[in-house]
């Protein structure tokens, strides 16, 4: 008989996720820790691209599963290609900046009336809006063959310096009534102008290769056509939006590709619909998720262990309602500064009432019903809190953006001469939760005070200072934000690092001196006079939805034995093994295991599906493990593990649950 130890040490027995394969032994991808969106070093060079991207789309119309690159372009002894970023890489950059300005000349070659909007560089290559007739992917191929004769003219890029009033002339010539939008929107001056040789020209602030033919046709593809509205309103016209990705040569392409094959092999959305985890039911609304039992088991798990920490941690746990009154939103400043992202309000007996789209006003009023003096604190209240925002349709993706969500929400109360500590007791717990969930790489964020803010000077440099502090006591590297916090207090960003190296924002830090003056909340403090405390919002998963979302492609589906919807499925060689099967069951059951049967199959066909359904453990059972009163285990990785009675098989299967083993 096999020992079961093995189950609880071997990889083999445990869902763990995989490196990526590669298309070939010598191709390598380095994963790094750095932010995917990249921007010039050059801050006049952000600016411009800020300026540009703001005139369109405020958000993407397709996500186009960031693709994690590191921060040097030089190949390492070891073999391992390193993709460039537009950070690293001034070429690359060019490239794909050119690139958006070659395909707006081939489109507007082939389609001769299709008007021009902005074509900045992004995270993995390029995008441009048009204003024109709907597009296929077979219009794509005729785009990308006319964009391959553009370059291979190898026709000069020239900038060009004129006044505003030149500009104006220029575009009413050539009938672009976008571009006239975006000159109004350009506050400096000269008017800067490229031109593709002597027959194409743009709006542009650069940067360009010098000719086209230093873009390789070879390393560059357009990838797929969507709608986005022209500056994000969905009151506005409707373009037509073209991403392509560029590289520097053919090989990084094809470890882009490759890698984006992956991504979307892991994409949440089908292995949420291929596991029966979750659903978007348009008999509902678009944005609104129903939860299946097996993914509902999922997140009962999820906000079990969170729970659970969070009150070893000295967090009260709290529900508040789901709506409350107009008045409420008023107070707190959301109806003046972030109205456009809430629902309409609805009327109940001549009151006006608003669903929340956040937690923060109701964890002050539970704050606020009784005085509280300075040896109370810190006070700390957390509530896995179901908000609700307005999206548009075209934004909503999966988990990812949704219109009604659960906040992993947390408000700390405390004083001035708490913040660094509590700030630390929220990375500890941070650390803790992820760790759970098997996510060790971060990348940390501290944005300071930026121009307009509340607050005195003093009250802000002791935050900000508590919070370097609590980092640096942490021992986590981290990179400063200047001026990039919130008007009402400075702030701690965190991104997880997937399998896959990408980077997601869950967890966040925020000092707030807006909302304690907003709801004038007090404490009396040793001299019996009332002081307003500090106030620390913070999150960890960020929204159950997109957590979840993260796991399933982090791990492809292959969850962790401790976390997977169903731990063992139990399947008879016949079916007049049924009745012992059932027993089996039942037994895992009542001991706190995840369990079913599945039978009417071949016991082939049962194992292959049980290995689709991604079931960390197969017991299977015929004539032989009826007589002894055992199982025979096959693991989704490890394959067959051996024969062993009932009780040891559970004794080990509790024992790695306990562990949470990964």
């Amino acid at each position: 008989m096999a020992t079961f130890h093995f189950l609880q040490s071997s990889a083999r027995f445990l869902s763990k996720p995989t490196s990526l394969p590669l298309p070939n032994p010598s191709l390598s991808l380095h994963f790094p820790l750095k932010r995917l969106v990249s921007f010039p070093k050059r801050p006049e060079l952000k600016r411009l691209h800020e300026a540009a991207v703001a005139t369109g789309s405020a958000q993407p119309a397709v996500d186009l599963q960031n693709v994690p690159v590191q921060d040097t372009q030089k190949q390492e002894q070891s073999g391992k290609l390193v993709l460039p970023t537009n950070d690293s890489s001034d070429e690359l950059l060019r490239i794909r900046h050119t690139c958006a300005h070659v395909m707006a000349m081939a489109v507007q070659k082939l389609y001769p009336d299709a008007k021009v909007t902005i074509g900045p560089w992004i995270d993995n290559g390029f995008y441009y809006d048009f204003d024109m007739e709907p597009l296929s992917d077979n219009d794509l191929k005729r785009i990308k063959k006319e964009m391959d004769r553009i370059i291979k003219r190898n026709l000069p890029l020239v900038r060009e310096e004129v006044s505003r009033d030149e500009a104006q002339k220029r575009i009413m010539a050539v009938n672009e009534p976008y571009k006239m939008q975006i000159l109004d929107s350009i506050k400096e001056d000269p008017i800067t102008i490229y031109h593709i040789g002597n027959e194409w020209w743009d709006l542009c602030a650069g940067p360009h290769v010098e000719t086209t033919g230093k873009i390789n046709n070879k390393a560059f593809q357009l990838e797929s056509v969507a709608g986005a509205y022209w500056r994000g309103d969905e009151k506005k016209p409707m373009l037509q939006r073209i991403y392509g990705t560029a590289w520097e040569n053919e090989e990084q392409l094809k470890a882009y590709l490759h890698f984006k094959e992956e991504a979307k092999r892991r994409d949440h959305r089908r292995i949420g619909q291929d596991l029966d985890l979750f659903s978007i039911q348009e008999e509902a609304g678009g944005g609104l998720v129903f939860w299946h039992p097996k993914g509902a088991i999922a997140r009962h798990i999820i906000e079990d262990s969170w729970r659970k920490t969070h009150i070893e941690h000295g967090y009260d746990l709290l529900f508040t309602p789901h709506v409350a009154r107009a008045d409420l939103w008023k107070i707190s400043g959301h109806l003046d500064f972030y109205k456009e992202n809430m629902y309409d309000q609805m009327e109940i007996e001549d009151e006006l009432y608003q669903l929340r789209p956040m937690n923060c006003p109701y964890h002050i009023l539970v704050y606020k019903r009784k005085l509280h003096s300075y040896r109370d604190f810190p006070i700390r209240v957390a509530e896995l809190g179901t908000v609700y925002r307005y999206e548009l349709s075209g934004s909503l993706h999966g988990l990812f953006r949704v219109r009604g969500f659960t906040q992993d929400d947390a408000h700390i109360f405390c004083l001035e001469d708490q913040i660094k500590d509590e700030i630390r007791g929220v990375l500890d717990l941070t650390e803790e939760i992820l760790l759970q969930f098997g996510f060790s790489k971060y990348e940390v964020n501290l944005s300071t005070r930026p121009e307009k803010a509340v607050g005195d000077d003093d009250i802000w440099e002791k935050a900000t200072v508590a919070l370097k502090d609590a980092l640096d006591d942490k021992g986590w590297s981290y990179q400063i934000d200047e001026g990039g916090g919130a008007f009402y207090g400075p702030k701690i960003d965190l991104k997880i690092e997937d399998s896959l190296g990408r980077k997601w924002q869950c967890s966040t830090i925020q000092v707030d001196f807006n909302l304690p003056n907003r709801f004038d909340i007090t404490y009396v403090d040793s001299n019996s006079e009332k002081r307003r405390p500090i106030m620390i919002h913070r999150a960890v998963l960020g929204s159950l939805e997109r957590f979840f979302g993260v796991l399933i492609e982090h791990y492809a589906g292959d969850f962790p034995l401790w976390l997977a919807p169903i731990q063992a499925r139990v399947l008879p060689v016949t079916d007049t093994q049924l009745g012992y099967c059932n027993e089996v069951v039942g037994k895992l059951k009542s001991n706190g295991i995840r369990a079913e049967v599945c039978h009417g199959e071949r016991l082939p066909k049962l194992i292959r599906n049980a290995e689709k359904q991604k079931i960390p453990l197969m017991a299977v059972v015929g004539l032989k493990e009826v007589e002894t009163h055992s199982v025979t285990v096959r693991s989704r990785f490890g394959g067959e593990l051996g024969t062993m009675k009932i009780d040891e098989f559970i004794s080990s299967i509790q024992q790695a649950i306990k562990n949470r083993t990964l």
